[in-house]
């Protein structure tokens, strides 16, 4: 037998073989009745990409929700706060003992308990921060009074000056006696060394990684990232928000400015701050913490729900992921957004929503709320840029305003209806953070909070240009097709 032959035969088998993988992924595709416009956006791949498309596919696009991978169902914390959010729930149902202030919002809070196990806490103290330096000098400052523990996550950890400035104070910390633990993503911080993790844990710095990814190791994690950003200090202080650790949300980077947005906590709302922070720790090294009742401060745990003050800000923590059965966070926002009846007032980097979320806005708008809907004009990322672009003229012949921020790079994410409530985290307004991403949001039910994000971002207008539907449709054609190409 010749070589040519030889490779013929090897070429001709490799041929077959992907075909019949394709029509059998194609098979299991439709079978599965998924959304629709990603099945079709698959099949197509699959066919247009012959080999390439099948790799891909099998790192990225299959959906391993149910698989033994994601185990965080059956560990302690999770039985916990199932536990105490039908508890809560039995509690309010049966004595209708909802505080007065957040009862227009009963099936709001209905929904997170049975769809998020997320409880209803009081915040005693909170605080905005609308720029990343004012939100890291905040932690940086909360860091050096910490005297039992420090608990850091972050999407990105880089080796910068605002990296390294925070690393040398958690080694600080760890020397004066300080449990200080770090989680990053494997993806995130990609470019940070490993030299530079190296030196925490030679510290006494407990430092893990999510999801390694390895060059010559693939694995089919690589799509689910962690995305949430949690610092909790000593159980009692609690951050949360769109801001990671590196230069550019310090400065701005090549930006004018970085405009984020943060929130600091204190009181029981911080529990499920720690919780989620302490479920990502096991699933990555796949071990409890011994004593984890002392990670929760002077919090009273078994009587969390048992609120009897009629004021106050009161609050859930949404989280969601691979590991989640229902996803909580998309079908926050889309309540909210239904359940508007004056104003809505959406922040987000990144504008690439399902089709269920677009159907909510538009709907809101005709039905004469005022949406409003602010992006950064110019992106991080090309691709994502001009795949938010394509939205941007079916929400114009809604009636939606939509605002290009200008000054700088908008990395905000939040929401705020009828001035009585809103939800800030780390969720962007993206298919990937609704369904591949670990994300968290926290969802508060308060008159001033929500005021606070809506006068931020009245103020933010001033910084930005409203698009119309006239000087929309004007635009290049070379724009048009790099917005349908990417979409």
């Amino acid at each position: 037998m010749t070589w040519t032959l030889f490779w013929k035969i090897c070429s001709f088998a490799l041929y077959f073989a992907n075909i019949i993988l394709v029509i059998y992924v194609v098979w299991r595709l439709v079978m599965k009745k998924s959304d629709p416009m990603k099945t079709l956006t698959w099949i197509l791949v699959l066919i247009l990409l012959p080999y390439i498309g099948l790799i891909l596919y099998l790192l990225i696009g299959q959906n391993y929700r149910k698989d033994a991978i994601f185990k965080n169902k059956k560990i302690v914390d999770v039985e916990v706060r199932k536990k105490l959010a039908l508890d809560q729930l039995h509690h309010y149902k049966e004595s209708d003992n909802l505080p007065t202030s957040v009862s227009p919002y009963k099936k709001l809070i209905r929904q997170n308990l049975l769809g998020n196990y997320s409880i209803l806490t009081v915040i005693d103290k909170i605080d905005f921060y609308f720029s990343g330096k004012e939100a890291l000098d905040a932690m940086i400052a909360d860091m050096e009074l910490a005297e039992q523990h420090i608990h850091l996550q972050s999407f990105i950890f880089m080796d910068d000056n605002i990296g390294t400035r925070i690393r040398d104070l958690l080694i600080k910390k760890a020397s004066e006696g300080v449990e200080v633990r770090v989680i990053y993503d494997s993806v995130g911080s990609l470019k940070t060394k490993r030299r530079f993790f190296n030196e925490m844990r030679q510290a006494g710095i407990e430092v893990l990684e999510f999801s390694p990814v390895r060059i010559f190791r693939p694995t089919y994690k690589i799509n689910y990232r962690n995305h949430r950003k949690i610092l909790v200090i000593d159980g009692c202080v609690g951050y949360i928000g769109g801001i990671n650790i590196a230069d550019r949300y310090y400065d701005g980077g090549v930006y004018e400015e970085w405009r984020d947005t943060q929130i600091r906590v204190e009181g029981e709302a911080v529990f499920p701050m720690q919780s989620s922070f302490l479920l990502d720790r096991y699933f990555t090294i796949n071990r409890h913490l011994t004593r984890r009742r002392k990670y929760y401060s002077d919090i009273d745990i078994e009587n969390l729900y048992r609120h009897k003050a009629e004021s106050g800000i009161y609050s859930q923590f949404l989280t969601s992921g691979p590991d989640s059965d229902w996803s909580s966070i998309k079908e926050c926002y889309f309540s909210m957004i239904t359940g508007a009846n004056q104003r809505i007032c959406i922040n987000t980097p990144y504008f690439t929503p399902s089709e269920s979320l677009m159907k909510a806005i538009r709907t809101a708008s005709l039905g004469g709320v005022e949406v409003n809907l602010m992006m950064p004009s110019r992106s991080d990322s090309v691709l994502i840029h001009y795949c938010s672009m394509s939205y941007i003229k079916e929400l114009l012949r809604a009636g939606v305003n939509v605002y290009l921020f200008k000054n700088g790079f908008l990395h905000s994410k939040s929401i705020s209806v009828d001035g009585e409530i809103c939800m800030v985290g780390s969720a962007n307004m993206d298919n990937r953070s609704m369904l591949y991403d670990f994300e968290v949001m926290s969802v508060i039910y308060s008159p001033q909070c929500s005021t606070i994000i809506e006068e931020q971002f009245d103020e933010d207008i001033s910084r930005c240009e409203k698009l119309s539907l006239q000087k929309w449709e004007t635009r290049g054609y070379k724009d048009k097709l790099y917005e349908g190409l990417a979409r």
